[in-house]
C-alpha cells in the first residue's frame, strides 16, 4: 500500500513541479506547501515527498535543499554523459553533446558510477577560478557488469580484485557465490547488487578461469575482460550443426557457375577459415577476367536466428597471440563456409574484366558456386612470384603484374601506406613464448590485398550510384575522415627532428610525404615509433551508413565485403547488396546505423584484446630475462615514466621516473620528452637508450626496465 501511495505522490508531484517551473522557475517551495497542495498531512507522506525531492528525478528538474526549502533548477543544469575515471578515483563526465565541456566529479559524488557508464549529472554553478564541477544523480546505463580478477577468500567472506585498472572498488562476494573458486585463482565475476550505503559492490562468480600464470587461464581472462564470450551458447551450436555441408542441385542452378574456371586461395600457413578466393581466365579479346569470390555466409546465417544474433553480438572474430575466437561456430567458419580446396562452395562474387593497364572494362556482382583448385600459403605464392615457376605460375604472375598497376594508381591518387611492424611469437607446446620474430609483408600479401580493395571499392560505388538523393540506398560503408591538422602538424614537427619533412599543404601532399616517410623509415630503428605516431595522428576508420570517403585509401567509395566469416559488417553488406540486386527497397537506415556503431565498438574491443595478449606474451618472454641488458628506443613518455621498445624483440616496458636517480625529471608533453630539472638532460621520443630488465608482473602484463646511464 505504501508503495502505491508513493507512486501516486510521484505522479502528482511531477505534474506540480512542472506547472510551477513553467510559470516561475525561481519560485521557492518547501515540502509542507507541496504536501498541503496534495492534501497529504501525515508525517509519512511528508517524508515520502522529501525523499522524492532528494532523488532529483522529477522531469529533469533538480530540487536542491536550501535551509529546508527547495529551489527549482533549470533543465540546462543537467547533462547526460559518459564516465571517464581517473587514477585517483575521481572522474570526468564526457557529455553526449560534443560542444559541452567535461564535468569534474569528486569520488564521493559519483553515486557508485563506474568507468564507461552513461550517467545523468547535475552541474553546479561555476565559481571563479574553478573547473566545471558536478554530481552524478542517476546511472542510466552500466558500461559493463562483468569483471575479471583474482579472488581472495577468508573464513567469512571473499572479494575479487579486478584486473581493470579503472575499476576502483574490490567486489565483495558472499561465500555461497564463489562457484567453487580457490583463493588466488582468476575468476569472472558479475555485479549483482550495490546497496546505496555500501562502499563496495556485491558480485557472483560466473566462471572460474583457472590458476594465475597458466596460458589458457590468462588468454581466457583477456577475452572475458574485454567482454568476449568463452563459448557459443548450446542453441547456436545446434543451429550450426543442423546446416548441411552438401549443396543442393537446385541451389547451384540459381547461381553463376565458376567451377570450371581456375580458382585458388592465398592465406597464412596456419589459417583454417578461408574467406576469399581468386579466379582467373584470359578472355578471347585479350582482356583478363578476375573473380573475387567471398564465402556466402549470408546464405547460411539467416537474420533473426540465434546464430545471427550471436554473430551480431560478437561482430568480429578475435585474434589473440595463440588462438582465434571466431565470430561463427567452427562448423561454419572452418567448415561449411570456408573455401577449402577441391570442394564446391557457395560464394558472393565481384567479377571484373581488366585490360592490360588494369582498367575495368566491365563488372558483375552476384551469387556463385566455385571449386578451389589449390590452397596456397603466402610463402608458397611468394616463391612462385620470385622464382617465376610452380603451380599456376603464369596466372599468378599476370595477377601480380595487374596488382602492381592497381597499387601504383592507388598511391598516385593519394592513398597512404602504413607498413607497421607486426610481431609474432614462437610458442612451445604449453603456449610459452620461446622466440619473437617480425612478420614480413611481401608481394603475395599485397596481391590479395589489392584485389580485395578493388572488390570493396567497386561494391560500395555500385550501391552508392544505384540511386541518389531521397532515393539513395542504405548501405554499410567503411569511412575514414581527414586527419586533425593540429595533431598532424605536431607529428610533422616531431618527424622533422629525424630529418623527415611532412608537407601539410593539401591531402595529396600529405599522402605523398607520409608515403615517402614510410619508405624511408623501413627497417630503421625509428620505424615503429614514427609509424605508430603517424597512425595516431589520423582519424579512426569506422562503419557508417553515411557515405563519406576513405581518406587513408583515397577512395571515394569503400565498404567491407570480403571477410564475412570474421566480420559482421561484411555479412550486412552482402544482405543489402542482394536486396538491391533483386530490386528491393532501401533498408531501414536507423537500424543499420545502430549496427554500424556496435560493429565499430566491437572492432576496437577486439583490437584491445589482441594488444593485451601481445603484452602478456612480451612479459612472459622477458620473465626469464630479468637482469638482461638490451638496446631500446623510447616509444612513449608520460608524467610517471617513459616507455622503451627493445629493438631486438620489440617488447615494450617502462622506466619509471622515480627510478632515474641522477635528476628530478618532468614531462614536456608538447615536445614528447622528459627533462631533468637541474642538469636539463633530455630523453625524447625516438632516442636510443640502454636498459636492463628489472621486473615483470605477469598478472598486470607489465614490464619494468632500469635505465643504464651513458
Amino acid at each position: 500500500m505504501a508503495k502505491k501511495k508513493s507512486a501516486n505522490i510521484k505522479l502528482v508531484l511531477n505534474q506540480l513541479v512542472s506547472d510551477i517551473f513553467e510559470k516561475n522557475n525561481n519560485q521557492l517551495l518547501n515540502y509542507k506547501q507541496v504536501s498541503a497542495k496534495l492534501n497529504l498531512n501525515d508525517q509519512e507522506s511528508r517524508e515520502t515527498i522529501l525523499e522524492i525531492l532528494k532523488e532529483g528525478k522529477n522531469n529533469g528538474i533538480f530540487l536542491e535543499p536550501q535551509k529546508g526549502k527547495f529551489k527549482l533548477k533549470e533543465l540546462q543544469n543537467f547533462i547526460i554523459g559518459t564516465v571517464d575515471m581517473t587514477a585517483d578515483g575521481s572522474a570526468y563526465i564526457v557529455p553526449e553533446d560534443e560542444f559541452e565541456k567535461d564535468i569534474f566529479v569528486a569520488p564521493r559524488k559519483l553515486k557508485n558510477a563506474l568507468h564507461g557508464d552513461t550517467v545523468k549529472a547535475y552541474v553546479f554553478a561555476k565559481k571563479s577560478g574553478r573547473k566545471n564541477d558536478g554530481e552524478v544523480v542517476e546511472i542510466i546505463k552500466r558500461a559493463k557488469s562483468d569483471f575479471t580478477g583474482v579472488i581472495k577468500i577468508s573464513d567469512r567472506f571473499a572479494f575479487v580484485i579486478a584486473d581493470d585498472k579503472k575499476m576502483m572498488h574490490d567486489i565483495f562476494v558472499p561465500l555461497a557465490d564463489t562457484h567453487g573458486a580457490k583463493s588466488g585463482q582468476r575468476v569472472l565475476v558479475t555485479l549483482s547488487d550495490w546497496p546505496e550505503s555500501a562502499k563496495n559492490p556485491i558480485g557472483i562468480v560466473k566462471h572460474v578461469l583457472g590458476n594465475q600464470g597458466e596460458n589458457n587461464t590468462e588468454m581466457n581472462a583477456i577475452l572475458a575482460q574485454y567482454g568476449f564470450p568463452l563459448a557459443f551458447p548450446p542453441q547456436v551450436e545446434r543451429e550450426a550443426d543442423a546446416i548441411p555441408e552438401e549443396i543442393p542441385a537446385e541451389e547451384i542452378a540459381k547461381r553463376k557457375d565458376f567451377r570450371n574456371i581456375l580458382t585458388f586461395t592465398i592465406d597464412p600457413a596456419d589459417a583454417k577459415d578461408f574467406d576469399d578466393a581468386i579466379s582467373y581466365q584470359k578472355l578471347p579479346n585479350g582482356n583478363h577476367e578476375i573473380g573475387v569470390h567471398i564465402a556466402d555466409v549470408s546464405h547460411y546465417v539467416i537474420q533473426g536466428t540465434e546464430l545471427d544474433k550471436e554473430a551480431y553480438s560478437r561482430a568480429t572474430s578475435v585474434y589473440l597471440v595463440d588462438r582465434v575466437i571466431p565470430m561463427l561456430p567452427e562448423r561454419l567458419s572452418n567448415g561449411v563456409c570456408s573455401l577449402r580446396p577441391n570442394e564446391d562452395k557457395l560464394c558472393f562474387s565481384a567479377v571484373f574484366e581488366l585490360d592490360e593497364q588494369a582498367n575495368i572494362q566491365s563488372e558483375w556482382y552476384g551469387r556463385t558456386v566455385i571449386h578451389s583448385d589449390r590452397r596456397f600459403s603466402y610463402e608458397e605464392a611468394q616463391e612462385v612470384i620470385e622464382n617465376k615457376a610452380g603451380d599456376y605460375a603464369k596466372e599468378i604472375l599476370k595477377l601480380n603484374e595487374l596488382a602492381y598497376i592497381l597499387r601504383d594508381r592507388k598511391f598516385k591518387n593519394g592513398a597512404i601506406s602504413f607498413e607497421s611492424t607486426e610481431v609474432k611469437f614462437k610458442l612451445d607446446e604449453s603456449g610459452k613464448p620461446i622466440g619473437v620474430y617480425v612478420k614480413e609483408r611481401k608481394d603475395a600479401h599485397k596481391l590479395i590485398e589489392d584485389y580485395m580493395l578493388l572488390a570493396n571499392r567497386k561494391v560500395a560505388e555500385f550501391v552508392a550510384k544505384k540511386a541518389k538523393g531521397k532515393n539513395k540506398l542504405t548501405f554499410v560503408y567503411r569511412v575514414h575522415d581527414s586527419p586533425n591538422m593540429e595533431t598532424l602538424n605536431t607529428f610533422a614537427t616531431f618527424a622533422s627532428r629525424f630529418g623527415y619533412k611532412i608537407s601539410t599543404k593539401s591531402d595529396k601532399e600529405i599522402a605523398k610525404s607520409l608515403n615517402n616517410l614510410m619508405n624511408d623509415v623501413e627497417g630503421k630503428k625509428e620505424q615503429n615509433i614514427l609509424t605508430s605516431l603517424a597512425i595516431r595522428s589520423m582519424a579512426k576508420a569506422i562503419y557508417s551508413t553515411k557515405k563519406t570517403s576513405h581518406y587513408g585509401l583515397a577512395f571515394e567509395y569503400y565498404t567491407h565485403f570480403t571477410s564475412p566469416i570474421r566480420r559482421y559488417p561484411d555479412v550486412m553488406a552482402h544482405r543489402l547488396l542482394q536486396t538491391y540486386l533483386d530490386g528491393g527497397k532501401s533498408a531501414d537506415m536507423e537500424a543499420y546505423e545502430v549496427a554500424c556503431v556496435h560493429s565499430s565498438a566491437m572492432e576496437k574491443r577486439a583490437a584491445d584484446a589482441e594488444r593485451a595478449s601481445i603484452k602478456y606474451k612480451q612479459a612472459e618472454y622477458l620473465e626469464n630475462n630479468i637482469g638482461t641488458e638490451y638496446k631500446g628506443i623510447i616509444s612513449g613518455v608520460t608524467e610517471w615514466g617513459m616507455y622503451v621498445e627493445i629493438e631486438e624483440n620489440k617488447c615494450e616496458g617502462m622506466i619509471r621516473l622515480r627510478d632515474i636517480s641522477d635528476d628530478f625529471y618532468v614531462l614536456d608533453e608538447k615536445n614528447y620528452c622528459i627533462i631533468g630539472q637541474r642538469k636539463k638532460r633530455k630523453y625524447q621520443l625516438g632516442d636510443e637508450v640502454m636498459i636492463r630488465v628489472k621486473k615483470v608482473d605477469l598478472s598486470k602484463r607489465q614490464i619494468d626496465f632500469t635505465l643504464i646511464p651513458d
